[in-house]
């Protein structure tokens, strides 16, 4: 259903004293088709060959959780209920603006004096809608009454000095009826203004409130802005516990999900839980902590959700209603309070131009003015940018370009602005080739000295010398900042204080400034449209310029948003379109298992990990497609159905045989084409057929269809050699050939090559030399021709294509070819063999009696659509045989067989005393770190080499480095870990669990060994950043998340009694937690 049917019936649900509507007079309830539980038993995946038997005495009582209910029983799924969406509109001033960028003389470049000369200047009274759609998803038989007879209560929980937008009354509406809800809406639009209110509400009755975010920069954050607003706040983050008592409690979601699992008297005190940032369950890493809290959390909680724009709302609505048997609202609003114009900067341009405006539409004409000026410029940008992969360098073009934008929004009061980058270095690199310009006057240098120096004025004199620390000031000065995840987090909250307080005119940022922390600017600015995700260099998608671009324009303060992108290379409209005006990533569980989990599940009374998986979004999401592949099944099946075809079996036995035929024919091209075998007969003059047929679709067709571009019989020019120079297919990767051949082309060919297309029938064309790949040669001749020295004539070009006629003509169009055993001496057995099943095949084909029909190509075309139609009815088959099984349940067996093989569990799934000791672990890999206690290597290793081994653990971020030197005393100790990490893959693998020995194990790196065994004993914060290359703030990052693993490795040892680890532990923490990597949060 889309999300604006504009077919519903639209109705103010904000004016009460309308007709009363009843579910009756509004769109009829759509149910989703009743999906069936698997049911189970906890033994039904027990492994046979295991004959463990449980001692009764080892049994201990389970912690429970509550409203968790061990049977699985049918439950009908949500229906829909109250839909509808009302358009609300507001006129805004506008100036309609274009700017062309002059450079007055060459010498004040230095001094950024550059002319803004105003092409357009529009003020115009603009309309701007916006639309408002409530939906709610409703348990079967829930006595519901309609959103529009809601009254407001007599004694608001929060009142405020401003009018509400339609979506926050909607929203403040259900938490009123204690109904949970989720607020999709644009980022700044004011979602905050809904979990203020149930934080009040639960307050005003005397319950708990739990606020739960992503990240905990965002947890002090909303603290310090919470415990402003209702005093009694809590903070709970693992670094730090402030005031746990208190009846708001802010958290991140692994405090909360710890909680659940250790059945906490707290849980039973709430009565709402906000889920900031909800869309973050989207995150391959961590999106599964949010699934597993969502699902563990007692049913008589309710919820506020609060989430970007998300195209799946009600879908994520509905999973909530089934799990918790209780309605969830969706209030969704495309509502901006500041609306943006999408500009468009092309590389070495003199202008920005308007791509898309205020209201949403694209404008081509403009586009492709930008496109145009890009020119030719674009195969150089990729020429350049060839087999550089993430590492591309910016261009001192890019550098002048950045410079004069930057001029340009300061001149026209477009500041703050951000500028967004996608590496680390690019940001800081930019914000040092802005360093002359300055942007402040005396009167905020000077808060900015102040704010600065008493932010570092708690740091130890060696920590206020860091180099960071020093370089970092004179920028800010100036106006300039930088945040990205490298810096201190000291300093990463200095900038954000000052960019708050606006002194930071010019932010340059990576794309983690756009999560979360709600800091927008009137300016966002792309340096590049592309971005390296780990596997290739990319367009940036729709849902991420979305939520990068959405910081432009700030409420109250501005009257539009500006995003300019700088364009380096030509974009297809289509691409455009789809950053520009596309939609936000939908909201897809991220589910994965992990042993933590699974152990935690048998641990806990009343539930299994099988519980999880039936209940996880990710299987939701995949029954939600079965009703609609069971339509698509049954439409497919009338198709083919439909088909009538006479003597079926034999076009069947001409069409398999022809199938066969096509692909040993392929394949005999294929090992022709080899260079081992073709260089030799690639000589200038040598006769070549030319087809391109890499993008076919269809092999199998009776007639090539347009994908296949069959240029017939060329002239060879040229061969050139090329290296690989692309370092992610690694060093040995093979030379590529490109061959110079002049065709036969269609008119036109000549002025745009890009472009080229054989030269249709009865249609006169042009010779014109193409670049060809080896694997597009479909034929060598035996036959070499004289060609002119100097081509670049037509009449010399046109005297080959005569030549190429008469050749032709000689041979009556079979032109001799090279044999492949013959000439070329390929005498491999396989290929003989393959030239032999070629010879059978063509043999038989020709004995086919139904080759010699009149309507063979209706008949076969026919017969082909049948197997087409059958072939994507066996995959729809797949896909529903896949969405009714419970997804993952092969992987938790094998997960479950490795328990028990290695004592974590019994056979009968009862937890042992290294399982227990395993569910204390969730920050480094429980397995390995159990077996390393239980074997006693922590025993034997002084502190400072136990917390060095941990070290590996808890870092994963790349670095320049390959070769890393550990010092003697820590080689012993990371030679058992690399043991115990293979031993564990071997079993692993026994267990059918598919996981890469030689990856696992690679993951443990010693990078940052040596530099904690430092830190361990005593070395400063500078002298340890020298022994690495990865930033300070990747260094913090780690060592905290090394300082939450101690504590985890202290419970762990404390519930096996052993004192004297846990001593070891305690103590490792005690060396590692001090200066500058644990300062405390200015937030706090």
């Amino acid at each position: 259903m889309s999300f604006f049917d504009e077919t519903d019936s639209l109705f103010d649900i904000f004016d009460t004293e309308n007709e009363v509507n009843d579910l009756t007079k509004i769109k009829p309830p759509v149910p989703i088709e009743t999906i069936k539980p698997i049911k189970r038993t906890i033994d039904e995946d027990k492994d046979s060959e295991s004959d463990e038997v449980e001692d009764s005495n080892k049994v201990t009582k389970k912690p429970k959780i509550d409203n968790i209910k061990t049977g699985i029983k049918p439950v009908q799924n949500p229906i829909l209920a109250d839909d509808f969406e009302q358009n609300v509109q507001k006129d805004v001033k506008f100036n309609i603006d274009e700017y062309e960028l002059k450079e007055k003389t060459k010498n004040n470049e230095n001094n950024g004096a550059i002319e803004n000369v105003n092409i357009t200047d529009n003020t115009q009274l603009v309309s701007l809608q916006h639309q408002v759609r409530h939906q709610v998803a409703l348990p079967p038989n829930y006595n519901y009454i309609p959103i529009s007879q809601h009254k407001p209560s007599e004694n608001p929980a929060r009142t405020y000095p401003f009018t509400l937008d339609p979506f926050q009354q909607c929203s403040i509406n259900c938490i009123q009826r204690n109904e949970s809800v989720l607020v999709s809406a644009h980022t700044s639009a004011g979602k905050t203004v809904v979990a203020e209110y149930a934080i009040a509400q639960g307050l005003r009755d005397k319950q708990r409130v739990v606020y739960t975010s992503p990240i905990k920069a965002l947890s002090n954050q909303k603290f310090r802005e919470l415990s402003q607003e209702f005093g009694d706040v809590g903070l709970m983050t693992g670094d730090v516990t402030i005031n746990p008592n208190a009846s708001c409690l802010v958290m991140t979601t692994e405090i909360l999900r710890s909680m659940l699992y250790r059945g906490s008297e707290v849980m039973r005190e709430i009565s709402w839980v906000v889920f900031d940032e909800i869309h973050y369950m989207r995150d391959k890493e961590r999106g599964v902590v949010w699934e597993e809290t969502i699902i563990l959390l007692p049913n008589q909680v309710h919820y506020v959700f609060l989430s970007a724009t998300i195209p799946n709302a009600f879908q994520f609505a509905e999973w909530i209603c089934k799990i918790h048997e209780q309605p969830c609202h969706v209030v969704y609003t495309d509502y901006r309070p500041t609306p943006l114009q999408h500009y468009l900067f092309p590389a070495g341009g003199d202008g920005i131009h308007l791509a898309v405006d205020e209201k949403g539409v694209f404008r081509e004409d403009n586009f492709q003015r930008a496109i145009s000026y890009l020119g030719d410029k674009d195969d150089d940008s990729k020429q350049k940018a060839k087999g550089k992969g993430k590492k591309q360098v910016k261009g001192k073009g890019q550098t002048t370009d950045l410079y004069k934008i930057i001029k340009m929004i300061m001149t026209r009061n477009y500041q703050p602005v951000i500028v967004f980058s996608f590496a680390k270095r690019e940001c800081e690199n930019n914000a040092l080739m802005l360093s002359k310009l300055d942007f402040n006057n005396e009167e905020e240098k000077e808060m900015i000295h102040s704010v600065y120096t008493n932010a570092i004025s708690s740091l130890s004199e060696d920590d206020q010398q860091l180099p960071q620390i020093e370089h970092l000031l004179p920028l800010l000065k100036r106006g300039i900042g930088i945040h990205h995840s490298g810096l201190l987090p000291i300093l990463k909250e200095v900038i954000e204080i000052l960019f708050q307080e606006g002194l930071i005119k010019v932010l340059f940022a990576t794309e983690t400034f756009s999560i979360g922390l709600n800091m927008p600017a009137k300016t966002v600015l792309f340096t590049s449209v592309r971005k390296f995700d780990g596997k290739e260099n990319r367009w940036v998608s729709g849902g991420e310029y979305i939520q990068m671009s959405g910081r432009a324009g700030r409420r109250g303060l501005d009257d539009r948003g500006i995003v300019i992108l700088m364009l380096d290379e030509k974009m297809e409209p289509a691409v455009a379109k789809g950053m520009l005006k596309g939609v936000a990533d939908r909201l897809n569980s991220a589910f994965h298992l992990s042993y933590n989990m699974i152990l935690n599940l048998l641990r806990v009374e009343g539930i299994s990990p099988e519980f999880m998986l039936e209940r996880c979004f990710y299987q939701f999401q995949n029954c939600a497609k079965i009703p609609e592949l069971i339509d698509d099944l049954s439409k497919l099946e009338d198709e083919k159905n439909a088909i009538k075809i006479e003597n079926e079996s034999e076009i069947a036995e001409y069409y398999e045989i022809r199938k066969q035929l096509n692909q040993y024919k392929r394949d005999k091209r294929t090992i022709m084409n080899n260079p081992q075998y073709i260089l030799p007969y690639l000589q200038t003059g040598r006769l070549v057929r030319i087809r391109i047929d890499d993008k076919v679709k269809d092999v199998d067709a009776f007639k090539d269809d347009d994908t296949i571009q069959d240029y017939g019989w060329g002239v060879i020019i040229s061969i050139q050699k090329r290296i690989n120079q692309n370092k992610q297919m690694g060093e040995d990767a093979p030379p590529k050939y490109i061959l110079d051949v002049l065709l036969y082309c269609a008119p036109g060919t000549e002025k745009n090559p890009k472009l080229a297309k054989p030269c249709p029938k009865r249609t006169k064309g042009e010779m014109v030399v193409l670049q060809c790949n080896l694997s597009t040669i479909d034929g060598v001749s035996t036959i070499r021709t004289k060609v002119p020295s100097n081509l670049k004539s037509s009449d010399a070009r046109n005297q080959v294509y005569k030549t190429l006629q008469e050749t032709k003509k000689r041979f009556k169009n079979k032109i001799p070819l090279l044999d492949p055993v013959e000439h070329m001496n390929i005498k491999e057995t396989e290929f003989i063999n393959l030239l032999k099943k070629i010879e059978i095949l063509e043999n038989r084909l020709d004995k086919c009696e139904i080759k010699n029909e009149e309507n063979l190509e209706e008949i076969y075309n026919k017969y082909h659509s049948k197997i087409k139609v059958d072939d994507k009815i066996k995959v729809v088959k797949k896909e529903i045989q896949h969405a009714q099984s419970v997804l993952q349940l092969d992987e938790l067996k094998a997960r479950k067989r490795i328990l028990r093989r290695l004592g974590y569990t019994s056979s009968a799934d009862i937890i042992e005393l290294k399982g227990r000791v395993a569910c204390e672990i969730s920050t480094g890999d429980e397995l390995i770190l159990t077996e390393m206690i239980f074997n006693g290597l922590f025993n034997e290793l002084t502190v400072e080499q136990t917390v060095a081994l941990l070290s590996c653990f808890v870092f994963q971020e790349n670095s320049k480095e390959e070769n890393y030197t550990i010092r003697e005393e820590l080689k012993g100790p990371y030679r058992t870990l690399q043991e115990t990490a293979r031993r564990i893959a071997k079993v692993s693998i026994e267990s059918k669990l598919g996981i890469d020995e030689e990856e696992y194990v690679k993951s443990f790196t010693p990078q940052l060994m040596d530099m904690v065994f430092a830190w361990c004993n005593g070395a400063k914060f500078s002298q340890i950043c020298k022994m690495t290359d990865i930033f300070e703030g990747s260094i913090i990052r780690a060592i905290r998340r090394l300082e939450e693993l101690l504590r985890q490795m202290c419970i762990a040892a404390k519930s096996i009694g052993n004192t004297e680890l846990e001593n070891k532990f305690s103590e490792g923490i005690s060396k590692i937690h001090r200066d500058i990597v644990f300062a405390a949060s200015l937030y706090l």
